[in-house]
């Protein structure tokens, strides 16, 4: 066995802090992606128009979702118990999502097969779902994540999960989904700013106009109403104890999830970032600087999804049916052994992504163009 030179708690914060960095890298790269297609319909209208946007994304998009893959991997490896109750409890929504994930390869790939407007019109519709439903259910997620899943353990740690789709869509939920909409929306849209020119970016442009300050409104009202939620604070717990979720307890108490604001201020710069970013994103825009309102934009994702883990804190899955239940940083890990095999790997292969996808980015970069499409008409989407 390899020797650990970090305690049990140490190498479990740090991978409460790598799968946060691994679901913003997803939120910020595939999240364009997801933007762009759920702009679709909004941002391009005659058939060349869609081929520009679509063309905007499509030597990226399958790069994009390796952070995706990572991210689910790091859950089922390091988090078991978290990928096993997610999976249980979310499979009709996981399943909504897989299937308008299919659909864009599909669309991508068939759309330019047959030269016909009804023919490409199906397509069309099939990567707008494939990009608004997804942004919808992960926003959903987080949402009732933040509520509390209706999960428990027997006494030999055998979960069973009694809610169901309808009960994953309550009001607070979809405030979340519509936070999570708007935010991808505005960065597909600043991403078709950055790449495209003509009636395709004018749009882009009058729909940053509306999606930025609807982000900044939805994203407070859902932290104004997440301070009024019951939210749930462990006691007992053993950072450097035995992955098990039933030896700690578990009170509920009102405004729990402003509870560690007060207790780590540094948490505080989550929803600054979040709020920051996004103004600047908003500004730059308006002086057409682009390149630094897309930067500023993945900043504003990256300070949303920190809010959510921030306030949840402890907890990667709170029980509302049994707190006790509820699964945290602290005991619901893979050993002490495989979080180090798995940081390991981590360090070499994540910067080797950062360095590929950067190189990627600076090969393909400049504008998708009416001309261009034209002229490789047969070998572009």
């Amino acid at each position: 066995m390899l020797p650990v030179p970090f305690d049990y708690e140490t190498l479990r914060l740090i991978w409460w802090v790598l799968l946060g960095v691994l679901l913003i890298g997803f939120a910020v790269t595939d999240g364009f992606d997801l933007g762009v297609g759920l702009l679709l319909p909004l941002v391009a209208r005659t058939d060349t128009e869609r081929r520009i946007a679509i063309n905007s994304i499509g030597p990226v998009w399958e790069g994009n979702q390796v952070w995706f893959i990572l991210g689910g991997g790091a859950i089922f490896a390091a988090y078991p118990p978290i990928y096993a109750a997610a999976f249980s409890g979310f499979y009709l929504a996981m399943f909504l999502v897989l299937v308008a994930l299919i659909l864009r390869p599909v669309g991508f790939d068939f759309r330019n097969k047959v030269a016909d407007r009804r023919w490409r019109a199906v397509w069309d519709a099939g990567l707008f779902i494939g990009g608004f439903v997804p942004a919808l259910v992960f926003g959903v997620a987080f949402g009732n994540l933040l509520q509390g899943v209706p999960f428990h353990y027997d006494a030999d740690l055998r979960l069973t999960y009694e809610g169901g789709l309808l009960g994953l869509l309550n009001p607070f939920a979809l405030l979340c989904g519509l936070v999570s909409v708007a935010m991808l929306g505005l960065h597909g849209a600043i991403w078709l700013l950055l790449k495209t020119d003509g009636p395709v970016a004018a749009r882009s442009r009058s729909a940053v106009t509306v999606l930025a300050p609807a982000l900044l409104v939805l994203f407070a009202l859902a932290g104004l109403w997440a301070a009024g939620l019951e939210g749930y604070v462990a006691q007992g717990l053993d950072p450097n104890g035995a992955s098990n979720p039933l030896a700690k307890s578990v009170v509920r108490e009102g405004g729990a999830l402003m509870r560690n604001y007060g207790l780590h201020p540094w948490m505080r710069l989550a929803p600054v970032l979040a709020v920051a970013g996004t103004l600047a994103a908003w500004g730059l825009v308006r002086l057409r600087r682009e390149g630094l309102a897309l930067l500023a934009s993945g900043i504003g994702i990256t300070g949303v999804v920190a809010t959510a883990g921030v306030s949840l804190f402890p907890f990667l899955m709170p029980s509302s049916l049994d707190p006790v239940a509820g699964l945290t940083v602290f005991d619901a890990t893979s050993s002490h052994q495989t979080l180090f095999v798995m940081l390991l790997a981590a360090l070499v292969f994540v910067p080797l992504i950062l360095a590929y996808t950067g190189f990627v980015y600076s090969v393909l970069r400049g504008k998708v163009t009416a001309e261009q499409v034209e002229r490789n008409s047969h070998s572009l989407y």
